[in-house]
């Protein structure tokens, strides 16, 4: 499988009712996108990127529900103490 298949087949298995997530190359590695569902957000977009190496490890799983997680938080921190 590759890595870009990898991170979608994570995705599928995450629904929000705010945010939709979905995942791009972006040379060798793959770009995680979320975005607001919201109209008239600030910041329409977080994105991370994530390596080759991180993606292909035994405990990616694991490690990608944390950082999913992670990313969720720091976007809705940004969504909400960014000045209009």
């Amino acid at each position: 499988m590759s890595s870009i298949e990898r991170v979608k087949e994570e995705l599928r298995q995450y629904e929000h009712p705010f945010f939709e997530f979905d995942a791009r190359e972006k040379g060798n590695a793959v770009e995680m996108v979320i975005r607001s569902k919201m109209p008239n957000v600030l910041s329409p977009e977080y994105r991370i990127t994530l390596s080759e190496r991180d993606i292909q490890s035994s405990q990616f799983r694991w490690t990608f529900q944390k950082l999913l997680y992670d990313c969720l938080t720091d976007y809705v921190v940004e969504l909400f103490t960014k000045n209009p």
